[in-house]
């Protein structure tokens, strides 16, 4: 199938690893333009070079506000366009209510909620017609993570304002999406599983509840992504899509 990503230019945000790195290779694999950014310079440059001559990158921090200027900036300058964005971002420290300080939820909400706002934000005003703004958001949407308390505060919230920039922003025909990634094989999944006390049967019970039984891997996330951010989607907007191999019982 022709996603119809040819020549088209997109931001993926901390796409140096992980999930955005996964997309970033989807949607360069399918002929897109991708400006990948993390937070270090090396990395950033670094993971732009595996990924190909189509592919630059930027160093900056979704919380910075001087941020979505300079992506969409880069992607005009290196690439002569802007098609659509998405936004990606480590999560937030894990921690239960009372583990969790001030500073992190501050430090989180500036990262995670306000950046995302103001990524977007700059996006809608630079978009054309058939433009999309797609949001790493999280299984937790629907239903809290047992020790993400961060986390399970600002990903609802922040799939509410997608919800509301996709009624906003349809009538000029911009699509707003949304991805719930589940147990996907990261290093931050990894990471949350080791800490608990036995990581290998930390996984195998959270498979047992999966009805794939198994983690996703990353690229399984990034053919998804890049689909929905692609002219192949054109009429799927307001949307949250689970990428979790049916761990959501719910419809």
């Amino acid at each position: 199938m022709d996603l119809g990503l040819k020549d088209r230019v997109y931001v993926v945000t901390g796409a140096t690893r992980g999930l955005g790195n996964a997309t970033a290779r989807e949607l360069l694999a399918d002929g897109a333009k991708v400006v990948v950014t993390g937070r270090d310079e090396q990395r950033a440059a670094d993971a732009a070079a595996a990924l190909g001559p189509n592919a630059v990158g930027v160093a900056v921090d979704n919380a910075d506000a001087e941020a979505p200027a300079r992506l969409i900036a880069a992607a005009r300058e290196h690439f002569g366009g802007f098609d659509g964005i998405l936004v990606s971002v480590g999560g937030p420290p894990p921690g239960f209510v009372a583990d969790t300080t001030d500073e992190q939820w501050q430090t989180s909400f500036e990262s995670v909620f306000l950046g995302a706002v103001r990524l977007a934000r700059a996006a809608a005003e630079e978009l054309a017609p058939g433009g999309v703004i797609g949001f790493v958001l999280s299984g937790s949407v629907h239903e809290p993570i047992p020790g993400l308390t961060i986390s399970n505060a600002l990903r609802p919230g922040l799939a509410g304002f997608a919800k509301s920039l996709a009624d906003e922003l349809g009538p000029r025909g911009i699509r707003v999406v949304g991805l719930l990634p589940a147990r996907i094989d990261t290093d931050r999944v990894r990471e949350l599983d080791g800490l608990s006390a036995d990581p290998e049967a930390t996984r195998a019970a959270n498979e047992a509840r999966i009805p794939l039984r198994r983690y996703g891997s990353a690229e399984e996330f990034g053919r998804v992504a890049a689909f929905l951010l692609s002219p192949a989607a054109s009429y799927l907007t307001g949307i949250m899509v689970p990428v979790d191999g049916g761990m959501r019982h719910g419809f």
